[in-house]
Protein backbone atom coordinates (compact mmCIF):
# COMPACT_ATOMS: atom_id res chain seq x y z
CA UNK A 1 0.00 0.00 0.00
CA UNK A 2 3.31 2.21 0.74
CA UNK A 3 3.96 2.63 -2.75
CA UNK A 4 0.44 2.73 -3.68
CA UNK A 5 -0.98 6.46 -5.42
CA UNK A 6 -3.65 7.63 -2.90
CA UNK A 7 -5.96 11.25 -4.49
CA UNK A 8 -7.43 13.17 -2.27
CA UNK A 9 -9.34 16.34 -1.93
CA UNK A 10 -8.95 18.33 1.11
CA UNK A 11 -11.58 21.47 1.66
CA UNK A 12 -11.42 24.92 3.19
CA UNK A 13 -14.80 26.31 3.51
CA UNK A 14 -14.86 30.46 4.83
CA UNK A 15 -17.07 32.43 5.04
CA UNK A 16 -15.71 34.35 1.70
CA UNK A 17 -14.06 32.12 -0.20
CA UNK A 18 -14.12 28.42 -0.90
CA UNK A 19 -10.72 26.47 -1.37
CA UNK A 20 -9.74 22.75 -2.64
CA UNK A 21 -6.84 21.00 -2.95
CA UNK A 22 -6.27 18.16 -4.98
CA UNK A 23 -3.29 15.80 -3.84
CA UNK A 24 -2.33 12.54 -5.58
CA UNK A 25 0.70 10.99 -3.50
CA UNK A 26 2.61 7.37 -3.19
CA UNK A 27 3.45 8.55 0.66
CA UNK A 28 7.37 9.52 -0.73
CA UNK A 29 8.41 13.11 -0.93
CA UNK A 30 6.85 13.72 -4.27
CA UNK A 31 3.47 14.79 -5.29
CA UNK A 32 1.34 16.10 -7.56
CA UNK A 33 -0.99 19.37 -6.58
CA UNK A 34 -3.62 21.41 -7.78
CA UNK A 35 -5.45 24.05 -5.82
CA UNK A 36 -7.86 26.93 -6.27
CA UNK A 37 -10.33 29.26 -4.86
CA UNK A 38 -13.30 30.42 -5.47
CA UNK A 39 -14.67 34.36 -3.75
CA UNK A 40 -17.88 32.92 -2.25
CA UNK A 41 -19.96 35.11 0.23
CA UNK A 42 -22.13 32.70 1.83
CA UNK A 43 -24.28 35.29 3.70
CA UNK A 44 -25.45 36.88 0.02
CA UNK A 45 -26.37 33.35 -1.26
CA UNK A 46 -25.88 30.19 0.63
CA UNK A 47 -28.14 27.65 -1.74
CA UNK A 48 -25.07 28.40 -4.18
CA UNK A 49 -22.75 26.51 -1.84
CA UNK A 50 -23.28 23.13 -3.85
CA UNK A 51 -23.02 25.09 -7.05
CA UNK A 52 -19.21 26.50 -6.00
CA UNK A 53 -18.63 23.25 -4.73
CA UNK A 54 -19.17 21.57 -7.86
CA UNK A 55 -16.92 24.07 -9.93
CA UNK A 56 -13.97 23.82 -7.15
CA UNK A 57 -14.44 20.02 -7.91
CA UNK A 58 -14.20 20.39 -11.17
CA UNK A 59 -11.38 22.97 -11.18
CA UNK A 60 -8.91 20.23 -9.22
CA UNK A 61 -9.67 16.85 -10.32
CA UNK A 62 -9.33 17.48 -13.93
CA UNK A 63 -12.30 14.60 -14.23
CA UNK A 64 -10.57 12.14 -12.50
CA UNK A 65 -12.31 10.44 -9.25
CA UNK A 66 -10.67 10.66 -5.68
CA UNK A 67 -10.23 8.25 -3.37
CA UNK A 68 -11.94 10.54 -0.05
CA UNK A 69 -12.45 13.86 0.37
CA UNK A 70 -11.70 15.89 3.74
CA UNK A 71 -13.32 19.39 5.20
CA UNK A 72 -12.03 21.89 7.71
CA UNK A 73 -14.38 25.47 7.70
CA UNK A 74 -14.83 28.47 9.25
CA UNK A 75 -18.35 29.40 7.38
CA UNK A 76 -20.25 28.85 9.81
CA UNK A 77 -19.40 31.80 11.63
CA UNK A 78 -21.48 33.65 8.93
CA UNK A 79 -24.09 35.58 10.39
CA UNK A 80 -26.75 33.86 7.79
CA UNK A 81 -26.83 30.98 10.27
CA UNK A 82 -28.34 31.31 13.54
CA UNK A 83 -25.60 29.19 15.39
CA UNK A 84 -22.53 27.62 14.71
CA UNK A 85 -23.77 23.67 15.14
CA UNK A 86 -26.67 25.03 12.12
CA UNK A 87 -23.64 26.29 9.68
CA UNK A 88 -21.13 23.42 10.19
CA UNK A 89 -24.04 20.67 9.42
CA UNK A 90 -25.13 22.91 6.37
CA UNK A 91 -21.92 22.88 5.13
CA UNK A 92 -21.25 19.03 5.76
CA UNK A 93 -24.66 18.29 4.04
CA UNK A 94 -23.78 19.90 1.05
CA UNK A 95 -20.77 18.23 1.02
CA UNK A 96 -22.73 14.92 1.28
CA UNK A 97 -25.05 15.91 -1.39
CA UNK A 98 -22.62 17.13 -3.75
CA UNK A 99 -20.25 13.76 -3.49
CA UNK A 100 -22.61 11.09 -2.11
CA UNK A 101 -20.07 8.42 -3.52
CA UNK A 102 -16.80 9.80 -2.20
CA UNK A 103 -15.80 9.26 1.52
CA UNK A 104 -16.24 12.27 3.59
CA UNK A 105 -13.98 13.02 6.21
CA UNK A 106 -13.73 16.58 8.74
CA UNK A 107 -11.07 17.75 11.06
CA UNK A 108 -12.05 18.69 14.56
CA UNK A 109 -10.39 21.21 16.55
CA UNK A 110 -8.58 18.61 18.46
CA UNK A 111 -7.12 17.48 15.27
CA UNK A 112 -8.72 14.60 14.83
CA UNK A 113 -9.81 13.58 11.81
CA UNK A 114 -12.99 11.55 11.64
CA UNK A 115 -15.71 10.59 8.98
CA UNK A 116 -19.06 12.48 8.38
CA UNK A 117 -21.60 10.31 9.94
CA UNK A 118 -19.42 11.17 13.33
CA UNK A 119 -19.40 14.66 12.53
CA UNK A 120 -22.64 15.13 12.24
CA UNK A 121 -23.28 14.40 15.88
CA UNK A 122 -20.86 16.68 17.41
CA UNK A 123 -20.76 19.68 15.06
CA UNK A 124 -19.54 22.06 17.26
CA UNK A 125 -16.19 20.48 17.42
CA UNK A 126 -15.44 21.24 13.89
CA UNK A 127 -16.57 24.79 13.62
CA UNK A 128 -13.28 26.79 12.60
CA UNK A 129 -10.89 24.04 12.81
CA UNK A 130 -8.98 25.54 9.70
CA UNK A 131 -6.16 26.67 11.82
CA UNK A 132 -5.64 23.12 13.30
CA UNK A 133 -5.22 21.63 9.80
CA UNK A 134 -2.37 24.62 9.21
CA UNK A 135 -0.91 23.72 12.42
CA UNK A 136 -0.62 20.18 12.09
CA UNK A 137 1.10 20.01 8.56
CA UNK A 138 3.92 22.34 9.46
CA UNK A 139 4.60 20.92 12.66
CA UNK A 140 5.39 17.47 10.85
CA UNK A 141 8.51 20.27 9.04
CA UNK A 142 9.01 22.61 11.47
CA UNK A 143 8.87 20.81 14.61
CA UNK A 144 9.88 24.34 16.76
CA UNK A 145 8.24 27.61 14.96
CA UNK A 146 5.90 29.73 15.05
CA UNK A 147 3.37 29.82 12.16
CA UNK A 148 1.94 32.95 11.29
CA UNK A 149 -1.00 32.51 8.54
CA UNK A 150 -2.38 36.06 7.06
CA UNK A 151 -5.28 35.51 5.06
CA UNK A 152 -7.91 37.65 3.41
CA UNK A 153 -9.81 38.02 6.96
CA UNK A 154 -7.98 37.01 9.86
CA UNK A 155 -4.50 35.95 10.92
CA UNK A 156 -3.58 32.80 12.88
CA UNK A 157 -0.27 32.49 15.00
CA UNK A 158 0.47 28.79 16.25
CA UNK A 159 3.10 28.03 18.17
CA UNK A 160 4.47 24.56 17.49
CA UNK A 161 6.83 23.06 20.01
CA UNK A 162 8.53 19.64 19.69
CA UNK A 163 6.21 18.71 16.82
CA UNK A 164 3.16 19.57 19.01
CA UNK A 165 1.24 22.38 18.38
CA UNK A 166 1.04 24.19 21.74
CA UNK A 167 -2.18 26.59 21.39
CA UNK A 168 -3.85 27.65 24.39
CA UNK A 169 -6.96 28.47 22.93
CA UNK A 170 -9.54 25.93 20.58
CA UNK A 171 -12.45 28.15 19.81
CA UNK A 172 -12.69 31.35 18.08
CA UNK A 173 -13.07 32.83 21.41
CA UNK A 174 -10.36 31.57 23.66
CA UNK A 175 -8.26 32.06 20.41
CA UNK A 176 -8.99 35.84 20.41
CA UNK A 177 -8.38 35.51 23.89
CA UNK A 178 -5.11 34.49 23.36
CA UNK A 179 -3.71 36.42 21.15
CA UNK A 180 -3.76 32.85 19.13
CA UNK A 181 -6.05 34.82 16.62
CA UNK A 182 -6.28 38.23 15.44
CA UNK A 183 -9.23 39.38 13.54
CA UNK A 184 -7.15 41.26 10.81
CA UNK A 185 -6.28 40.12 7.58
CA UNK A 186 -4.97 41.07 3.82
CA UNK A 187 -8.04 42.03 2.22
CA UNK A 188 -11.34 42.38 4.16
CA UNK A 189 -10.66 44.28 7.46
CA UNK A 190 -12.15 48.02 7.72
CA UNK A 191 -10.12 50.25 8.10
CA UNK A 192 -12.03 51.75 11.16
CA UNK A 193 -11.15 48.63 12.90
CA UNK A 194 -6.98 49.25 12.23
CA UNK A 195 -7.13 53.19 13.09
CA UNK A 196 -9.37 55.36 15.21
CA UNK A 197 -6.86 58.33 14.03
CA UNK A 198 -4.58 59.14 11.15
CA UNK A 199 -2.56 61.80 10.58
CA UNK A 200 -4.36 64.49 7.69
CA UNK A 201 -2.35 67.52 7.15
CA UNK A 202 0.00 67.19 9.92
CA UNK A 203 -2.53 66.63 12.26
CA UNK A 204 -4.37 63.75 14.16
CA UNK A 205 -7.60 63.07 12.40
CA UNK A 206 -10.62 61.01 13.44
CA UNK A 207 -11.81 58.18 11.02
CA UNK A 208 -15.66 57.61 10.01
CA UNK A 209 -16.72 54.29 11.16
CA UNK A 210 -18.20 53.23 7.90
CA UNK A 211 -16.79 50.07 5.66
CA UNK A 212 -15.47 53.17 3.24
CA UNK A 213 -12.19 51.09 2.74
CA UNK A 214 -10.78 47.87 3.20
CA UNK A 215 -6.94 46.55 4.08
CA UNK A 216 -7.30 45.50 0.39
CA UNK A 217 -6.86 49.09 -0.72
CA UNK A 218 -4.15 49.60 1.34
CA UNK A 219 -2.22 47.00 -0.08
CA UNK A 220 -3.18 47.29 -3.66
CA UNK A 221 -2.19 51.13 -3.36
CA UNK A 222 1.46 50.15 -1.82
CA UNK A 223 1.77 47.63 -4.33
CA UNK A 224 1.52 44.58 -1.86
CA UNK A 225 -0.95 42.85 -3.76
CA UNK A 226 -2.21 42.66 -7.50
CA UNK A 227 -5.76 43.55 -8.66
CA UNK A 228 -6.18 40.23 -9.82
CA UNK A 229 -5.55 39.50 -6.08
CA UNK A 230 -8.42 41.55 -4.52
CA UNK A 231 -10.87 38.92 -4.73
CA UNK A 232 -13.11 40.33 -2.29
CA UNK A 233 -16.48 43.17 -3.10
CA UNK A 234 -15.29 46.26 -3.24
CA UNK A 235 -16.99 48.93 -0.48
CA UNK A 236 -18.30 50.62 -3.09
CA UNK A 237 -18.58 48.37 -6.11
CA UNK A 238 -16.15 50.41 -8.27
CA UNK A 239 -12.92 48.28 -9.40
CA UNK A 240 -10.34 46.87 -8.06
CA UNK A 241 -7.97 49.35 -9.15
CA UNK A 242 -5.38 52.14 -7.50
CA UNK A 243 -7.57 54.93 -8.67
CA UNK A 244 -10.41 53.14 -7.19
CA UNK A 245 -8.74 52.60 -3.93
CA UNK A 246 -7.41 56.17 -3.65
CA UNK A 247 -10.67 57.15 -3.83
CA UNK A 248 -11.99 54.94 -1.11
CA UNK A 249 -9.37 55.66 1.21
CA UNK A 250 -10.05 59.49 0.91
CA UNK A 251 -13.82 59.22 2.39
CA UNK A 252 -12.27 56.93 5.27
CA UNK A 253 -11.46 60.71 6.50
CA UNK A 254 -15.03 61.74 4.74
CA UNK A 255 -13.18 63.36 2.06
CA UNK A 256 -12.68 62.70 -1.43
CA UNK A 257 -10.32 62.15 -4.05
CA UNK A 258 -10.32 65.01 -5.47
CA UNK A 259 -9.71 66.79 -2.23
CA UNK A 260 -6.40 65.15 -1.25
CA UNK A 261 -3.36 64.91 -3.18
CA UNK A 262 -2.10 61.41 -4.34
CA UNK A 263 1.33 61.91 -1.81
CA UNK A 264 -0.98 62.78 1.20
CA UNK A 265 -3.78 59.97 0.06
CA UNK A 266 -0.45 57.13 -0.47
CA UNK A 267 1.39 58.13 3.04
CA UNK A 268 -2.06 57.58 5.00
CA UNK A 269 -2.33 53.72 3.39
CA UNK A 270 1.56 53.75 4.95
CA UNK A 271 0.28 54.61 7.69
CA UNK A 272 -2.27 52.54 8.29
CA UNK A 273 -0.25 49.63 7.18
CA UNK A 274 2.05 50.28 9.94
CA UNK A 275 -0.72 49.77 12.57
CA UNK A 276 -2.00 46.70 10.54
CA UNK A 277 1.43 45.30 11.04
CA UNK A 278 1.79 46.49 14.97
CA UNK A 279 -1.54 44.42 15.71
CA UNK A 280 -0.18 41.19 14.33
CA UNK A 281 3.07 41.77 16.37
CA UNK A 282 1.39 42.30 19.50
CA UNK A 283 -0.49 39.04 18.57
CA UNK A 284 2.72 37.41 18.35
CA UNK A 285 4.11 39.07 21.39
CA UNK A 286 1.18 37.87 23.55
CA UNK A 287 1.70 34.72 22.06
CA UNK A 288 5.45 34.08 22.33
CA UNK A 289 5.30 35.52 26.07
CA UNK A 290 3.32 32.70 26.89
CA UNK A 291 5.81 30.45 25.75
CA UNK A 292 9.12 32.38 25.63
CA UNK A 293 11.66 29.11 24.98
CA UNK A 294 9.91 29.70 21.51
CA UNK A 295 11.84 32.80 20.91
CA UNK A 296 14.83 31.61 19.04
CA UNK A 297 12.38 29.30 16.82
CA UNK A 298 11.87 31.12 13.31
CA UNK A 299 8.47 32.32 12.50
CA UNK A 300 6.78 30.63 8.89
CA UNK A 301 4.66 32.92 7.16
CA UNK A 302 1.70 31.13 5.24
CA UNK A 303 -1.17 33.10 3.82
CA UNK A 304 -2.33 35.61 1.31
CA UNK A 305 -0.61 38.18 3.51
CA UNK A 306 2.21 35.85 4.29
CA UNK A 307 4.29 39.49 3.39
CA UNK A 308 2.48 41.35 7.00
CA UNK A 309 3.71 38.13 9.06
CA UNK A 310 7.38 38.73 7.94
CA UNK A 311 7.37 42.26 8.71
CA UNK A 312 5.78 42.08 12.24
CA UNK A 313 8.24 39.16 13.10
CA UNK A 314 10.89 40.89 11.85
CA UNK A 315 10.15 44.24 13.70
CA UNK A 316 10.44 42.19 16.41
CA UNK A 317 13.64 40.49 15.94
CA UNK A 318 12.62 37.12 15.08
CA UNK A 319 13.57 34.51 12.50
CA UNK A 320 11.11 35.19 9.81
CA UNK A 321 10.98 32.57 6.42
CA UNK A 322 9.24 33.62 3.47
CA UNK A 323 6.80 31.18 1.76
CA UNK A 324 8.21 27.39 2.80
CA UNK A 325 7.95 23.91 2.41
CA UNK A 326 8.43 24.87 -1.65
CA UNK A 327 4.57 25.84 -1.99
CA UNK A 328 3.43 28.33 -4.93
CA UNK A 329 2.34 31.71 -3.53
CA UNK A 330 -0.97 30.18 -4.31
CA UNK A 331 -0.62 26.97 -1.95
CA UNK A 332 0.55 29.04 0.84
CA UNK A 333 -2.71 31.32 0.63
CA UNK A 334 -4.90 27.78 0.05
CA UNK A 335 -2.62 26.34 3.35
CA UNK A 336 -5.56 24.79 4.97
CA UNK A 337 -7.04 23.02 2.08
CA UNK A 338 -3.81 21.51 1.68
CA UNK A 339 -3.01 20.73 4.57
CA UNK A 340 -6.26 18.52 5.41
CA UNK A 341 -5.33 16.52 2.21
CA UNK A 342 -2.39 15.86 3.43
CA UNK A 343 -3.86 15.10 6.64
CA UNK A 344 -6.25 12.51 5.09
CA UNK A 345 -3.86 10.99 2.73
CA UNK A 346 -1.90 10.49 6.04
CA UNK A 347 -5.28 8.62 7.82
CA UNK A 348 -6.35 6.87 5.22
CA UNK A 349 -2.73 5.34 4.75
CA UNK A 350 -2.54 4.69 8.18
CA UNK A 351 -5.48 2.45 8.32
CA UNK A 352 -4.60 0.89 4.98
Amino acid sequence: MRGEAIAVIGWDIGGVNVKASWLDETGGPSCRVRVTSRPFEIWHSRDRLPQVLREAFADVSGGATPRAMAVTMSAELSDVFATKPEGVLFVLECLRACFPDLGCYALDTSGDLVPYEEARRRPLDFAAANWAASALWVARKHPDCLLVDVGSTTTDILPIRDGKVRVRGRSDTARLISGELVYTGVLRTNLAAVVRRVPVGGHPCRVASETFAISADVHLILGHIRPQDYTCSTPDHRPPTIESARSRLARLVCADAAMMAVEDLDALARHIHRQQVQEIREGIEQVMAGMPELRGSPVIAHGAGAFLAREAALGLGLAAGGIQDGLSREESAALPALAVAHLLARHLRKGA
